[in-house]
């Protein structure tokens, strides 16, 4: 029974980082909210790709990608370009603003986190840090099993 109790504060516990993440989704650009952001970063950090391959990443159907992708292109953060491998595929590739934009994403939240966390110690957030990642890693890679 204390095992249960302790999962269930769990719950609870994750449930309320959705407030932690509208906090931070309020100090995002207008212009560039969640599904624009994940998209530049995910890009930035797995290098060009296609859509399908940024959808399954992002765990969205493709057309909730393909909107995001289709709004960063708008605005110049990101472009498709031939794939060289299949013409008429397209791979996505990060622009310069949408590196500048990215920096603006990165001193925003950072921003945010300093001034929640100001009187936390660094031990705490270090702690944090490596809490987070090691949850994350019991889940494994679940973009592929949506309940």
């Amino acid at each position: 029974m204390a095992t249960r109790n302790r999962y269930e504060e769990l719950a609870r516990s994750v449930s309320a980082i959705g407030a932690v993440k509208r906090g931070l989704a309020r100090v995002l650009p207008v212009d560039c909210q969640g599904g624009s952001a994940a998209v530049l970063a995910l890009v930035n950090h797995h290098g060009a790709m296609r859509t399908s391959k940024l959808a399954e990443l992002m765990a969205v159907d493709m057309s909730v990608c393909s909107r995001h992708v289709a709004h960063t292109v708008d605005h110049g953060w990101i472009e498709r370009l031939p794939d060289p491998d299949d013409k008429r595929s397209r791979i996505l590739h990060l622009t310069e603003p949408g590196r500048a934009m990215l920096d603006e994403l990165d001193r925003r939240v950072t921003e945010a986190f300093s001034r929640h966390l100001a009187e936390w110690t660094d031990d705490d957030v270090d702690q944090l840090t490596h809490l987070l990642a090691r949850l994350r890693d019991s889940f494994g890679d679940c973009r592929a099993h949506h309940a």
